[in-house]
């Protein structure tokens, strides 16, 4: 199973959830640096004209199902045992690095 995919253990924090699941792409710090972001042209999500190109549901969308590009290549894996209340929890902690 790959990191970003680990089921969670206990009832985490969001940043928790974000560190376990998703922050291989965008950053402990939204600004999609890290190199699988740079690899996969992540967005800096620190930048608001960048988070206001998707919405809270886009979000949940691509973190549940994961995200492909136009051509169809996986960009992000679905991220794997999270409930509906981690997920939103979730979208709120990206929609943090907003600044």
């Amino acid at each position: 199973m790959s990191p970003y995919n680990k089921p969670k253990k206990t009832n985490p924090t969001s940043k928790t959830t974000h560190e376990e699941t998703t922050h291989y792409y965008p950053g402990d710090d939204g600004k999609g640096q890290k190199a699988m972001g740079k690899k996969l042209g992540c967005k800096d999500w620190t930048d608001a004209a960048a988070q206001a190109k998707f919405t809270d549901d886009d979000a949940a969308k691509a973190i549940k199902e994961g995200f492909k590009d136009a051509d169809g290549k996986t960009l992000m894996k679905p991220a794997e045992g999270l409930s509906d209340d981690d997920v939103k929890a979730l979208v709120a902690y990206v929609r943090a690095f907003k600044q």
